[in-house]
């Protein structure tokens, strides 16, 4: 009685068109009301105790850092990096778009910022090269979904808090599955474009590559703080995230200066004396590897004790003096006598910039574009954490009536096995993703089916990494296909043109799931080597 009320209650709030979170909410609590033993203060403390979860404070850091890059004109210099490395194949353009996304979802942790950051540039680039506006719209819709896939995730996040497993170690297990997913779709990219016809990019050299990598080099730099941080035991996932959002903030204003007061102010202009940008350059390489170096070495060794700060310091001071003597003896003129007057040169660069850093800080936290990216991410944030307490409320309500273990022993009875367990949750997500927010959807079926696989043996990250990928697969598919709007919203096609588009990709993303599937090796391999199995008290 109190099961079939409660999910008729849901699913006919959600007919009638009311939000996903009301409905969860409104559901639960007449529930409890009209059923439960449960008094109604436990309403109250499970709203309370959702919204002071720990893990869940990772996601609004996330979102802020994703509204940092998206705005800070990250994304044009991933496209090139991308474009350099892969572009000279047939359909080039289409597969670097793939590769961008890639590389953009694992510094925003969100699909539809993947869309819009990537897919603002890339479709345009297309177009410009005689790909079709169908095609272009399709790859970047399927392509965005990896933001969910490819750590850090969002969604990850509220598996991981709904059903308290290592957000840690889903983070890992989305590495291989996230690279599986991009190379099927480049596969489907290339094999399209032998058939079609379309254009390859010019090789334009190693060099190329180079130049791509040290202009995104910012920015991709946060996917080795945010994994080395966590893995190398420095900071947990959720501190990962507010170290994030503080350097991408700083990245977006101050190095790469594309909003805030500093935006379009060079480092350096094109028209200064070469010795000057010679010597400027090799400082800023000199200082920039230090600092790395320092990072990455405290990543591997110094949590263990392996090494102390000043052995690494003494390293990490060698190799800057190499690039000091270096850099100007193969940019520079006047052989090892000039390297003094070139670096000298590249001094008042430094201090015309710390000043304008300096003079430009408190300005930038205040300014115009900081604001609206504070103010959009905060409603981002708003929508989804208010969804995300009122699932969890609807998850203790289900707990409570002991309905995912009813369910359990229903579904053993009726010889229910590993193989036609995951076939069926398959099912149940890919028509749910269909009506449903990722987020939302996950809360909801999370706490029903983790029980289930759990008896059947099922590994709990695994099944974690199922339930994302359906969540992408649902992002792609009509009639809430978020992936789809998003995509409709910056190429102006109808809703319609987009779905039919997205749908030969779609294709592969299947084939994708039921690898995924039935493999558990490949999202287990990756944090059961470095983390070992995860532990569930059953």
């Amino acid at each position: 009685m109190e099961t079939g009320f409660l999910f008729i209650l849901v699913f006919g709030l959600l007919f009638l068109g009311v939000p996903v979170a009301i409905s969860l909410g409104l559901a639960s609590v007449l529930t409890i009301a009209l059923f439960s033993g449960d008094s109604m203060s436990s309403v109250a403390l499970q709203l309370f105790t959702a919204s002071q979860n720990y893990t869940l404070l990772a996601i609004p850091f996330f979102i802020l850092a994703s509204a940092f890059m998206s705005t800070g004109g990250v994304a044009k210099r991933i496209i090139r990096l991308a474009i350099a490395t892969i572009g000279h194949f047939r359909g080039g353009l289409a597969m670097a778009s793939v590769l961008a996304c890639m590389l953009f979802a694992a510094l925003s942790g969100s699909s539809p910022a993947t869309v819009v950051a990537i897919g603002t540039i890339a479709i345009a680039g297309m177009r410009q090269v005689g790909y079709s506006k169908e095609f272009a719209a399709g790859i970047i819709a399927n392509a965005g979904t990896l933001g969910i896939l490819i750590p850090p995730s969002i969604v990850m996040v509220v598996y991981a808090a709904a059903v308290n497993v290592s957000v840690g170690r889903m983070f890992l297990a989305g590495i291989i599955p996230g690279i599986l997913a991009g190379l099927m779709l480049m596969i489907a990219i290339y094999v399209q474009a032998r058939r079609k016809n379309l254009p390859a990019e010019e090789w334009k050299g190693f060099h190329e590559i180079l130049e791509g990598g040290k202009e995104a080099g910012w920015g991709v730099f946060l996917i080795v703080i945010i994994l080395g941080g966590i893995y190398g035991g420095v900071f947990t996932p959720t501190e990962a995230a507010a170290v994030a959002a503080v350097y991408s903030g700083f990245v977006a204003l101050f190095i790469y200066r594309d909003m805030g007061p500093l935006a379009g102010i060079p480092w350096i202009g094109e028209d200064r004396d070469p010795r000057e940008r010679v010597g400027f350059k090799a400082m800023v390489y000199a200082v920039a590897f230090f600092f790395v170096w320092l990072i990455l070495s405290f990543f591997a060794m110094g949590e263990a004790g392996e090494t102390t700060i000043g052995f690494r310091a003494i390293v990490g001071l060698v190799g800057v003096v190499f690039i000091l003597i270096a850099y100007p003896l193969w940019r520079g003129t006047g052989g090892m006598s000039a390297i003094p007057g070139t670096l000298g040169a590249g001094l008042p660069v430094w201090g015309r910039n710390l000043a304008a850093m300096g003079k430009g800080f408190f300005p930038a936290l205040v300014h115009d574009d900081t604001r609206k990216v504070m103010v959009d991410a905060s409603k981002t944030t708003v929508m989804l954490m208010f969804i995300i307490v009122n699932a969890l409320l609807f998850a203790h309500t289900l707990t409570a009536e002991r309905i995912p273990d009813a369910i359990t022993d229903l579904m053993l009875d009726y010889g229910f096995n590993w193989f036609t367990f995951l076939i069926a949750v398959n099912v149940l997500l890919l028509i749910g993703g269909q009506f449903m927010e990722p987020s939302g959807l996950l809360l909801i079926v999370a706490p029903v089916v983790f029980p289930i696989a759990m008896e059947l043996g099922i590994d709990p990250i695994h099944l974690g990494i199922i339930m994302v990928v359906n969540m992408e697969i649902g992002m792609i598919t009509p009639p809430i296909g978020l992936n789809l709007f998003v995509t409709s919203g910056i190429t102006g096609m109808s809703l319609v043109r987009v779905v039919k588009a997205a749908a030969p990709f779609v294709a592969v993303l299947f084939v994708f799931l039921i690898i995924i599937t039935y493999v558990p090796f490949l999202s287990t391999v990756v944090p059961n080597a470095l983390m070992g199995p995860e532990i569930v008290n059953r």
